[in-house]
């Protein structure tokens, strides 16, 4: 269509200046004394058309001539561009590849390349990050190939040029690789300096959070460990099954620092409410107070979350998990001044009645009835419950609670037998 158009602008055309020129009778005279020159004025207007022409080609001429200079500098920009690019790309793919030694000349080169535009005069506006990419793909090599000298040298330069105004993004970068190369040397403490100084920005990034990971695990700094892990799992770093994994894996070292009860009670307000609620954490944290001599009433409370969910929601618990669980409420009762808590009984017995089949609910409650010196009630729930019982430490600790309840009524022989089968399990 447009073809068409331009057609019909042309023939329009055409037809315009032969109806102007083949009907025109005008004249044009030149007085030039004592002469006189009389022109058509098509032929004036033909002149002048190519006066016009030849002006136009002429003025060209001399701008194209006078602008060789220009174009053979930008020419000669583009070539040590070119060559620089390359030589940055050969430093990268040999990097890739494992030809480090390689890399690292091809860095190089691309610095000498670039100080020699520097010295001629040729600047670029992207110099400053061509030479902090150039010497931070130089250190990378040098830390391969174990030149530290080397690799802190370029590691310098390149944070000198990133820090200038045009090359900021890269510093962050720099800062980055500087942070892994610590934790590569076993340098925990370097690589945290490293991350804390990076812009808030750029340490709440995946890449950053989790350098921070594993230099707060190796610096056995927990409490960073376990909050920095949280904010991994919030931005989705790990699957699901793997982030609970490591937060509570990370919670339950937390925990096992502690060395008294307040700082384990600190510890504990510091976890979150998923964290206490998880039975390994809840149980570890009430095994450790016990340990530290701590006090048996808030191992208790520790304590309540999980035995609800495990009452009130049957399979949530694995068996090893409400193994522990019992385990650890044997132990506080145990080290308690007096007799169990009166609610903690009534909590005991209401879940023994509503589910009797439960071997380890019914070992619970003769323990407890131990404890309340209901000598035939415990002896009766732990003998229903023997039979039934998969894990071995609660079967060896029936029955030596059995052993304990004969010798309490003096029968010897009901006593030995128990301690036989006691040792046998």
């Amino acid at each position: 269509m447009r073809a068409a158009l331009w057609f019909l602008a042309l023939f329009g055309m055409a037809v315009a200046i032969a109806l102007f020129a083949g009907n025109n009778q005008g004249t044009i005279t030149l007085f030039w004394p004592p002469y006189r020159v009389d022109l058509s004025l098509n032929l004036v207007l033909l002149l002048l058309a190519l006066l016009f022409f030849t002006l136009h080609v002429a003025l060209r001429a001399l701008s194209a001539l006078f602008a060789i200079p220009g174009q053979a500098q930008r020419w000669r920009i583009q070539h040590h561009e070119r060559a620089l690019h390359t030589a940055l790309l050969d430093a990268m793919a040999h990097l890739v590849a494992g030809r480090f030694i390689r890399a690292k000349k091809a860095a190089e080169a691309v610095l000498a390349r670039e100080s020699a535009m520097t010295h001629s005069g040729e600047t670029l506006a992207y110099s400053a990050r061509l030479r902090a990419l150039s010497h931070l793909l130089a250190a990378e090599s040098a830390q391969v190939l174990q030149d530290r000298g080397a690799r802190e040298a370029h590691l310098a330069q390149a944070l000198e040029q990133a820090s200038r105004h045009d090359a900021q993004e890269t510093r962050e970068g720099v800062q980055l690789r500087a942070a892994r190369w610590a934790l590569e040397d076993r340098d925990a403490p370097a690589a945290l300096q490293w991350l804390d100084e990076l812009p808030q920005g750029a340490a709440r990034r995946t890449l950053a959070l989790r350098l921070r990971l594993k230099a707060a695990r190796m610096a056995r700094k927990t409490g960073l460990a376990l909050e920095t892990a949280r904010l991994l799992a919030k931005h989705r770093a790990f699957s699901q099954i793997a982030a609970v994994g490591i937060v509570r894996g990370l919670a339950l070292e937390y925990v096992a620092t502690a060395y008294d009860p307040d700082q384990l009670q600190t510890v504990w307000r510091q976890l979150d409410a998923t964290e206490r609620a998880t039975p390994e954490v809840a149980i570890a944290a009430c095994r450790r107070l016990l340990e530290l001599g701590g006090d048996v009433v808030p191992a208790l409370e520790w304590l309540l979350p999980v035995w609800e969910r495990m009452v009130s929601q049957a399979g949530t618990l694995t068996d090893a998990q409400r193994v522990e669980l019992t385990q650890a409420l044997e132990s506080c009762f145990a080290q308690a001044a007096g007799a169990p808590d009166a609610q903690w009984l009534t909590r005991i017995e209401q879940a023994q009645m509503s589910n009797p089949a439960d071997a380890v609910l019914q070992y619970l409650a003769g323990i407890t009835c131990m404890r309340l010196q209901l000598w035939g009630k415990a002896q009766q729930l732990l003998k229903q419950a023997l039979p039934r019982l998969q894990d071995a430490a609660l079967e060896r600790k029936a029955w030596a609670a059995l052993a304990a309840l004969a010798e309490q009524r003096g029968d010897i022989a009901a006593a030995t037998l128990a301690w036989k089968n006691a040792a046998t399990v």
